[in-house]
């Protein structure tokens, strides 16, 4: 995980303000650099008087592959080209990387763009192209004077593009301005690039002059207002409709069932598929993670996962045990809110029938509270010998506000109601900070015997997230197949999987990575979205399919993957019932009012 900020200036080198700075080495603490490079433009290239232009680069850096920390921006001194890289690649050309992947990408660009080519654009496109995981980046390619940046396809990593008071654009991995309206998220379409040899008028502004070329994905939808599509980027040769191997989500399997779909079981030949592949993608994501600072072995965890009880990050952490050492703990965290308009209501409550018993906590009555310490127990029950620390994050609504300001200029330039419930909720979860217990069935602490304050030495978390869009886990996927069936099914499932690029993802990455820790999904992997989407919708999930004993009381959304954790005795996490994360933390209308989701905060 690193932090990136970039910034094309015709007048002076302009470098991040100081807050922008400060927050980009949260996101990277391991090392923090500025690099600049100047491009003069002379007479000799047709321009009177000479013009200058300056590209300044800052990368901050979360070290989480190989084995020493590898220092950004990379500037290579025989062609000056210089990257800044945010991202992990898992694989490129379908081949594992092993140790440090920055590395292996800025060898990977330098190739594609070396001077003897003529093809540069069409040959950086096939490279980035040929990256699996989650990334964001910016490349100078010095001999040709071309900037490229991207986002993965799915759009994992943030990166935000704008321009600032003096038109000069800036690219960076949060808001690098007080307003949120100069910055917008660079688009998950394709790869974004921009000639720099056309800056040849030093009474033009790079905002005037900046002409964004979209290399698009082969199966994305139009580029953005603004951007132009490059017909460059088609290969040498190729026909006029093809396009690089990689695709920006692969197409959904629409076919509709000619006959009643056999039911699913847990020895269903897809469940057993789906076991194995969660677990290969997974398996990419937490074994040889690097030691964290303080770690101690057999005590201090490695790996932790963003823990509400409920099925997707369950199973993670049930897999999870399969592949990582027994001696190695796993921190769960579980994060609750008082909510002052609950607690009143509960308040009311009790005094209406003062002889009920004492309700629990405003933090153990929260649901995600509850169903976290019962996948506990599961889960120490599944898995003898492992350590299972299960980390109570409670917040209370004074530290809520207090943090409120931090995390609204986190999550710019999204200012929504609903952004924010969500976005504290991981905020605080992400910290890793509680009362750690790894007892389930020891006494819970009370405010006469507080536990001291524990937080997760890991800087790899685990999230489920994805797992609803491709198993239809959300209750529009029942009504949509309680209206038109199959057909209405599959309609909505492939919205859901075509716009989780452009959705929250970026959000969500620049709140979770303040605390200096790497949020993966593993059910975000392209492999393993690419295998589901050409699955037929009725292996997914268990609507219009025939109930068995086993699937007796268990919900037809993502009913497959409910029966995986059958398949790994997580009996009563295969029933949980899906909750939006900011009503099972209870960060979700925190103040009496009308206020709705979707208003925009003052």
């Amino acid at each position: 995980m690193c932090g990136i900020s970039f910034s094309l200036s015709s007048s002076k080198p302009t470098s991040s303000t100081q807050e922008t700075c400060t927050l980009l080495q949260k996101r990277g603490p391991d090392s923090y650099k500025t690099y600049t490079a100047q491009k003069d433009i002379s007479a000799q290239d047709g321009v009177s008087p000479p013009l200058s232009y300056y590209l300044t680069f800052t990368s901050t850096v979360l070290s989480l592959r190989g084995d020493h920390v590898y220092t950004q921006p990379l500037v290579d001194l025989t062609t000056q080209s210089v990257l800044c890289w945010n991202g992990e690649a898992w694989k490129i050309d379908g081949e594992r990387v092993q140790g440090n992947d920055t590395e292996r990408v800025f060898n990977l660009f330098l190739q594609a763009v070396d001077s003897d080519q003529n093809d540069s654009v069409e040959r950086m496109a096939e490279a980035i192209a040929s990256l699996s995981g989650p990334f964001a980046f910016v490349f100078y390619d010095a001999i040709k004077s071309r900037l490229f940046y991207s986002r993965d396809c799915l759009g994992r990593r943030s990166l935000l593009q704008g321009f600032d008071e003096n038109g000069n654009l800036k690219i960076c991995s949060i808001c690098d301005s007080a307003s949120m309206d100069c910055f917008k998220e660079v688009g998950t379409e394709g790869v974004c690039t921009i000639d720099l040899a056309r800056y040849q008028d030093p009474s033009i502004s790079p905002r005037e002059l900046c002409q964004i070329e979209t290399l698009p994905w082969s199966s994305a939808a139009s580029p953005p207002a603004g951007h132009i599509v490059c017909p460059s980027f088609l290969l040498p040769g190729a026909a006029t409709d093809e396009r690089p191997k990689r695709k920006s989500i692969p197409p959904m399997n629409t076919s509709l069932p000619t006959e009643q779909p056999p039911a699913l079981t847990t020895d269903s030949v897809f469940v057993e598929q789906l076991e194995s592949k969660l677990r290969q993608s997974l398996e990419l994501r937490i074994q040889n993670v690097p030691v964290p600072p303080g770690y101690i072995a057999g005590q201090t965890a490695k790996t932790a996962v963003l823990f509400s009880g409920g099925l997707d990050c369950t199973l993670l952490a049930r897999l999870s045990h399969d592949i990582l050492p027994l001696d190695e703990p796993i921190d769960l965290l579980n994060v609750a809110f008082e909510n002052p308009r609950v607690a009143a209501a509960a308040k009311a409550n009790q005094q209406k029938s003062p002889s009920s018993p004492p309700p629990l906590s405003i933090y153990e009555n929260c649901p995600d509270r509850i169903t976290g310490r019962s996948a506990h127990v599961e889960l120490q029950a599944t898995c003898p010998g492992r350590t299972w620390r299960f980390i109570a994050i409670d917040i209370p609504y004074a530290e809520t506000l207090a943090h409120r300001d931090q995390v609204k200029r986190l999550m710019r330039p999204h200012n929504t109601e609903m952004d924010m419930s969500i976005a504290c909720a991981l905020y605080f979860a992400s910290r890793g900070q509680g009362t750690a217990q790894t007892d389930p069935s020891a006494q819970l602490p009370t405010p006469d015997t507080p536990s001291p304050i524990y937080t997760t030495s890991s800087r790899v978390l685990l999230s489920g997230l994805g797992a609803d869009e491709l198993f239809a886990g959300y209750g529009r996927h029942s009504v949509a197949f309680n209206r038109g069936g199959f057909k209405d099914l599959i309609a909505e499932i492939d919205l859901d999987v075509s716009r989780l690029g452009s959705r929250n993802l970026g959000r969500d990455d620049r709140v979770l990575s303040h605390w200096g820790r790497e949020t993966r999904f593993p059910f975000l992997d392209e492999e393993f979205v690419a295998w589901v989407l050409r699955a037929p919708v009725w292996k997914k999930c268990g609507f219009g399919l025939p109930e068995t004993e086993a699937t007796a009381g268990i919900d037809s959304e993502k009913l497959a993957l409910r029966l995986v954790a059958l398949r790994l005795g997580l009996v009563k996490v295969s029933r949980e019932k899906k909750r939006a994360i900011q009503f099972g933390a209870r960060t979700a209308k925190m103040e009496t009012g009308r206020s709705r989701g979707t208003d925009a905060l003052s």
